[in-house]
């Protein structure tokens, strides 16, 4: 299949971003009274927005989710990933070859604020490769799991949504991914992980950005 354009999600696809920033949220919510291991805020909050979340952290801390809280947790989180961010193995010669691929029609679409965007792209050195692409859910009507991210993404690079690769991890991105029309291929690192990206309605499941390349020389048309 020649996709017309490859849509990458930020978070877990191109940068290893997801245990940094929830260390720090749940270093915070443990602060505020709701103590937990990494493993279970990382089953709470990956894909899904803070603030969405806003009913379920006021439940368990017994206070309002305030602007000075989420203030703080930007704050400590743009620290930290400004310290420790890497790109995801073997997520820069993919990249590169999907820009190949496409003419340059590559984007990120992420449910994450533009801040958080600007500061991984460049850190990682993948700032280049999307240029202007670079497209957040905070800044549309709503996020994932709504298609509105992607829907952006493919008419800003002029491709019909049907014709649209995208790489997710989660998923609430998958549904997304799903719901613009797109086909979505689900990296998965941890098999164990694989069915439920499936069932979230992943057309396919891969482990490592290196496989990339070949797998789209070998998609079948359709």
């Amino acid at each position: 299949m020649e996709f017309k354009a490859i849509l990458f999600d930020c978070d877990g696809v191109l940068v290893d971003s997801e245990p940094i920033t929830h260390g720090v949220l749940r270093d915070l919510l443990a602060e505020s009274g709701w103590d937990m291991p990494l493993t279970e805020c990382m089953r709470h909050f990956i894909g899904r927005t803070v603030r969405s979340q806003a009913a379920l952290i006021e439940s368990h801390t017994g206070q309002p989710l305030t602007d000075a809280w989420m203030a703080t947790f930007y704050a400590r989180r743009d620290a930290q990933l400004h310290a420790r961010l890497q790109p995801i193995e073997g997520v820069l010669d993919a990249v590169r070859a999907a820009h190949a691929l496409t003419g340059g029609r590559i984007a990120c679409a992420s449910g994450a604020d533009r801040g958080k965007l600007v500061l991984q792209l460049g850190k990682t050195g993948l700032a280049g490769w999307f240029g202007p692409h670079v497209f957040s859910g905070h800044e549309l009507p709503r996020t994932k799991p709504f298609p509105d991210v992607y829907l952006a993404a493919a008419a800003a690079l002029g491709a019909a949504p049907e014709h649209c690769l995208v790489i997710e991890d989660t998923p609430t991105g998958i549904q997304a991914g799903v719901a613009a029309g797109a086909t979505v291929w689900a990296y998965c690192p941890q098999a164990e992980q694989a069915g439920a990206l499936r069932a979230a309605g992943a057309h396919d499941v891969f482990t490592a950005m290196g496989e990339l390349p070949a797998r789209w020389a070998a998609a079948p048309e359709g």
